[in-house]
């Protein structure tokens, strides 16, 4: 069942100025239930715009946004911030945690701004310390764990919702190899639990976890890959061959 679809997207800033910006100039394509697609592209290349867009966080100038059933340019800006709550996960580079709050606190967050019942809360948090192993952290606070243990107080947090599809934006930009490694092993886990994820990465590492990448280039798709019976290392290595392509400029 297709959980995402995009049809013909644009996204011009400063669309009535002498010199708009064209972010996106025509993004098709579509997310099934369940899918792991990762995004790669140059820097400018719109990946930021088009994450925001299926974030609910900007609106598409032209074109059409579903998710779910929900075209996402009808939102008004209030019914965007609820449908993020209700629908959406997020996992940041940053980890994007808050200081002043317990990790189980930090987690909680998403359900508590959502006035969820406190038993509601437990219930949901429970099967979550033991899938991402935090057992022994979840009372701590985030300045006194380490940056992957942050981040996975930040998938917890991002899953606590029941989100329909998890947006992970460089989930491993701020993490060492090793660390990193770790990440993307829990979120092939989470995948084979049966949820949908979209991620933004510049690494060819990263996004060779995915079952599908989509690179962009200038706006537009540029190609897209399908990992298939493919070996880590193997994808990896056609990922890396499409980025060189799309970086020297072939077509």
């Amino acid at each position: 069942m297709t959980l995402l679809n995009l049809q013909h997207v644009q996204r011009v800033y400063n669309p009535n100025s002498a010199n708009p910006v064209m972010a996106l100039k025509d993004i098709t394509f579509k997310v099934e239930e369940g899918e792991y697609v990762a995004i790669m592209g140059e820097s400018g290349a719109g990946k930021s715009t088009l994450l925001n867009i299926i974030a609910t966080l900007e609106q598409a100038t032209n074109g059409q946004a579903i998710l779910n059933g929900q075209d996402l340019r009808q939102l008004s800006k209030d019914d965007a911030a609820r449908y993020r709550r209700e629908h959406l996960g997020f996992v940041f580079q940053h980890f994007n945690l808050l200081d002043s709050l317990s990790n189980r606190d930090n987690v909680y967050l998403p359900l508590v701004l959502a006035k969820a019942p406190v038993a509601t809360m437990e219930e949901r948090i429970k099967p979550l310390i033991d899938r991402l192993r935090i057992n022994k952290i979840i009372d701590r606070f985030p300045s006194e764990i380490s940056g992957g243990q942050q981040q996975r107080i930040a998938i917890a947090r991002a899953l606590i919702t029941h989100p329909d599809l998890l947006l992970a934006d460089e989930p491993t930009g701020a993490l060492d190899s090793n660390t990193s490694n770790e990440i993307l092993e829990l979120f092939d886990e989470v995948n084979a639990n049966g949820q949908t994820i979209i991620m933004v990465t510049h690494s060819a590492a990263a996004a060779s976890h995915a079952k599908r990448t989509l690179f962009i280039k200038d706006g537009r798709i540029y190609h897209e890959l399908y990992r298939g019976d493919l070996s880590l290392k193997d994808y990896q290595q056609q990922i890396s061959q499409t980025m060189m392509t799309l970086t020297n400029g072939g077509e």
